[in-house]
């Protein structure tokens, strides 16, 4: 296929989600680099990606692009790769999260360095879609996720509370100061972990450098938000076993975590390279073949609509720290972050993959389970550290 009849096939498959070639809209794409269209042909979402990263093609809206491509499913107009198709038949069978290579999503993702988080999060660090229930903003979006979850876990003062994927110790603090519960929090990051003990300073909370294949001991209740992404499909059932052998007889479990329309064994070959190495988003047949047998699925609530306004609010405070970022991070990295927060949002935005929060129990509850439905009072005004602009101050104390 020579160029003209390349560029003509692009043009095609964009044009089918109404989607121009140097068209002035702010989801139609300027194109720099000619061979962007034979990238893109032979390489799929890789090569759009990686194309972006090297400045061959820009667009205004990334976010608006993406729920176009995604929503009209343009990827599946482009011929695939025979090596795509071989790692996808690779990754059905081969264990890609075993406890050695689990380890490396830790080190390439989430350890990139606390202070870019930190000018991208709310003020209490969660990374993990906020509830835009009677929200304003990040800081109250995120803040009602914790309260919403609480609530859901039925918290009482005394429980033992294991946070799995505990991240930066938002739940960990919350739910112990708000709660009165104890807590453990694990996770694979050294940055998180380093971050999560000086956050819960003074709290009933452990923070363990750990794997969730280790844990050992018996708690009231389990949370994982924003983790099981990371589990893989060859180890839901174990998971789901392990999670029922740490729980009491009258326990209960609520998973948070991005899950997708279909059953799949692999993710983006762009997401994995550059962003989550090795992850995997579950689906509604895998969550449950994973549980049965061994837990009671008492709730499932899809709030993935939200997470697109959550990502967006990241790219917002990303974008606005980028002249204190760059001293640390180049600009092939703000490529990549931006096209990472925005085309995600697209994606939750296009509805091709949704944000649950799944209860379960260890043997039912009792009469059976009512999810609350918490009246979210306004949050107390807060010092310029803690607003949701906050982000540029904390950045400031850390840099």
């Amino acid at each position: 296929m020579n160029e003209n009849a390349m560029k003509r096939a692009v043009h095609e498959i964009l044009q089918s989600a109404d989607i121009k070639i140097n068209g002035d809209r702010p989801w139609d794409i300027l194109v720099h680099n000619q061979e962007f269209y034979r990238r893109v042909l032979k390489e799929g979402t890789l090569g759009l990606g990686e194309s972006y990263m090297d400045h061959w093609w820009d667009c205004d809206h990334l976010d608006q692009f993406f729920e176009r491509v995604i929503r009209f499913n343009l990827a599946s107009r482009i011929k695939s790769n025979p090596w795509l198709l071989f790692r996808f038949i690779f990754l059905k069978y081969v264990n890609m999260q075993t406890k050695r290579r689990a380890r490396t999503v830790g080190k390439r993702h989430y350890d990139l360095g606390n202070r870019l988080f930190q000018s991208m999060l709310d003020n209490r660090m969660n990374y993990t879609c906020g509830y835009w229930e009677k929200a304003n903003n990040l800081d109250e979006a995120q803040r009602n996720k914790l309260e919403l979850t609480c609530q859901k876990l039925m918290l009482e003062p005394g429980m033992r509370m294991l946070d799995i994927g505990c991240g930066f110790g938002s739940l960990a603090r919350y739910a112990a100061e708000n709660y009165g519960v104890s807590v453990v929090g694990i996770t694979i990051s050294r940055e998180q972990s380093d971050y999560a003990k000086n956050n819960c300073a003074g709290l009933p909370v452990e923070i363990r450098f750990q794997d969730y294949r280790d844990i050992n001991d018996k708690f009231d209740r389990i949370a994982s938000l924003g983790m099981f992404e990371h589990v893989g499909h060859l180890n839901y059932h174990h998971y789901m076993k392990i999670v029922k052998n740490s729980l009491k007889d009258d326990g209960l479990f609520l998973l948070h975590t991005i899950g997708g329309n279909i059953s799949q064994t692999s993710s983006d070959a762009w997401i994995n390279r550059y962003i989550f190495p090795n992850g995997m988003l579950p689906s509604i047949t895998q969550i449950g073949k994973a549980s049965e047998g061994l837990l009671v699925m008492e709730d499932w609530h899809n709030f993935g609509a939200d997470y697109a306004k959550t990502l967006m609010a990241w790219h917002a405070n990303f974008d606005a720290n980028w002249d204190k970022l760059k001293q640390h991070y180049d600009d092939r990295f703000y490529r990549m972050w931006s096209y990472y927060l925005l085309s995600c949002a697209g994606a939750f935005r296009a509805r091709s993959i949704q944000l649950w929060q799944i209860i379960f129990s260890t043997q039912g509850v009792p009469g059976g389970y009512r999810r609350p439905f918490p009246d979210f009072e306004p949050m107390p005004s807060l010092n310029t550290d803690e607003s949701q602009s906050g982000g540029m101050a904390r950045l400031n104390k850390s840099i």
